[in-house]
């Protein structure tokens, strides 16, 4: 993938992951779109960043996304760039009286959105880069967030058939894995010990000028390569 002269579109890209790949696509000199269900925090963000160019969407409801693959048909219609990175974390238990609800939202917003989305924008001739943000969590999961481990299993799966059924075309697929991230994911507060997105975000963008196209940063490294014995022990320490 090349790093500059893109135009780009980030689900999600208006706080965590999202929001540090949003700033720092810009200082590489491309046009970027940030797409989210709150405006007042679209709003906020093409405050900081006045090139952004924001988009409101739920990426829960299916027609939701259909108008905005029809929208960047119409505005954008040189966009060559999707991030799929929009997500949600849901700390649950499966005997918790609303969790099959969240579930449904979880697997509706990390599963159905960026599956959909994907095969509405290989429609689009100038689409050449996919990057599909999974988790550490896809190859040993956390208990205490069941349906999120799962989605990001799903992904990780879907973007290995996905990278191969694109091979005939021009359209390059990339992974990003991130471990836990100082972010408000699953909640505020929950993981404030972890490493910056800044730090995550200059890792992956190292391994992009690279050539790569499986990026880890930090303990996802370790738990992409892990075989079954190493898979048991991080399982057994991160569910005593």
């Amino acid at each position: 993938m090349k790093l500059s002269n893109n135009k780009i579109l980030i689900t999600g890209g208006a706080s965590g992951i999202g929001l540090g790949l949003t700033e720092r696509f810009i200082k590489e000199n491309n046009t970027v779109i940030i797409c989210g269900r709150r405006d007042d925090v679209l709003k906020e963000v093409a405050r900081k960043f006045p090139s952004v160019i924001t988009k409101q969407c739920d990426l829960s409801n299916e027609a939701d996304r259909i108008k905005l693959y029809n929208w960047v048909t119409v505005n954008h219609s040189d966009l060559n760039v999707l991030v799929n990175n929009a997500g949600i974390q849901n700390w649950m238990n499966v005997s918790d009286n609303d969790f099959y609800p969240k579930a449904e939202n979880e697997i509706e917003i990390n599963i159905v959105a960026p599956v959909h989305l994907a095969n509405l924008f290989t429609n689009l001739k100038s689409l050449n880069t996919i990057i599909n943000v999974t988790s550490g969590l896809a190859f040993i999961p956390l208990s205490k967030v069941p349906v999120y481990c799962a989605t990001k299993a799903f992904m990780r799966s879907f973007t290995l058939s996905l990278r191969h059924m694109l091979k005939p075309t021009n359209i390059e697929v990339i992974e990003m894995i991130p471990p836990a991230l100082n972010t408000d994911l699953g909640g505020k507060g929950i993981h404030d010990a972890h490493p910056s997105v800044s730090d995550f975000v200059e890792s992956i963008f190292q391994q992009l000028k690279d050539g790569k196209t499986e990026l880890t940063f930090g303990t996802s490294e370790a738990r992409a390569n892990a075989n079954n014995e190493v898979i048991t022990d991080y399982f057994n320490r991160m569910n005593p």
